[in-house]
């Protein structure tokens, strides 16, 4: 009932056009409630549709879904294998919902093979929906993302025999946002 209220109350001039949201906190969650670290991440990741749903609803156009940072790669495999696998079925589980067009960002290098595998799999099988456009980042890092697009850059500029000096000159932040696969630019190339 408070949810219908809510979405009544919301005109189509306040809704954002695009969502980020950082699945945090469910280690803490588990922890509190008696629960394993993995019942934790499982019910986050239970609720991600159920969000999709509601942004798509509310005339979202992009929702972001922070799922796991270079940080947290770190982690013990006692953990991060559990959360690897939950990650996989639950962006699998979105692309057969054939509601979202699904964008994975991220260092997807750094993940196994299986992982990556499937996230691609899961853009691939959504890649003409025109619905929701979902951005699912794993493996994700603020100074890998910038240090990846600048050497992009560097690179794209030193095969046009521009010389590094003109290089370090030329080199803006706007220009760092629009590499292609940058998930500064939040993958909406």
């Amino acid at each position: 009932a408070y949810e219908r209220r809510l979405a009544k109350q919301i005109r189509p001039e306040d809704v954002p056009r695009h969502i980020g949201v950082m699945l945090d906190g469910n280690r803490r969650w588990a922890r509190e409630n008696g629960f394993e670290t993995v019942d934790g991440h499982q019910a986050g990741a239970d609720k991600i549709k159920h969000l999709l749903r509601w942004c798509e609803e509310a005339g979202v156009e992009v929702v972001t879904l922070w799922l796991l940072s270079t940080d947290n790669l770190g982690r013990s495999k006692k953990e991060i294998v559990p959360l690897l696998k939950i990650i996989e079925t639950a962006v699998a589980d979105l692309a057969i919902e054939g509601r979202w067009r699904l964008h994975p960002i991220g260092a997807l290098d750094l993940l196994p093979a299986e992982t990556a595998q499937s996230l691609k799999a899961s853009a691939e099988a959504t890649r003409g929906i025109d619905g929701l456009h979902v951005n699912v980042a794993v493996g994700y890092g603020g100074r890998r993302e910038i240090a990846d697009a600048v050497r992009s850059l560097i690179l794209e500029h030193a095969a046009h025999g521009t010389p590094v000096d003109q290089i370090a000159d030329s080199i803006s932040v706007e220009e760092i946002e629009q590499q292609p696969g940058s998930s500064i630019a939040f993958g909406l190339e």
